[in-house]
């Protein structure tokens, strides 16, 4: 799981990274491309994590972020599309953060500490 968790958090470092830059540099609605992808990846690797029951403790901040996104999803067509056009990109960046901070804090081994 660790190396999925690595190459989890370098993809959405890198896709994010890729539509702010090819976005500023066309200045048009390809910035709505960059949210449904980066989304879909995020999506994906929630999907992942919930099925392997890895790091989503009950009260921790993976499994608030789940339901969040999961409400968020649900309650599009009523309205909360608008919402996410805003609320979106701050979540893409929490998660990465939350992937990374997983990576390097959570999953390492205990004699690391020692080095």
């Amino acid at each position: 799981m660790k190396k999925f968790k690595i190459i989890d958090t370098a993809i959405s470092i890198i896709l994010i990274i890729f539509f702010c830059v090819y976005t500023a540099a066309r200045q048009d609605y390809i910035f709505l491309v960059g949210y449904i992808i980066v989304g879909a990846w995020q999506v994906v690797s929630m999907l992942v994590h919930v099925f392997t029951h890895t790091l989503t403790y009950k009260e921790g901040a993976r499994y608030w972020y789940h339901w969040i996104t999961l409400v968020s999803i649900i309650t599009m067509p009523l309205g909360s599309l608008f919402i996410l056009l805003y609320i979106a990109p701050l979540m893409a960046v929490y998660y990465t953060w939350l992937c990374y901070h997983e990576v390097t804090v959570k999953m390492k081994r205990p004699l690391d500490i020692l080095k």
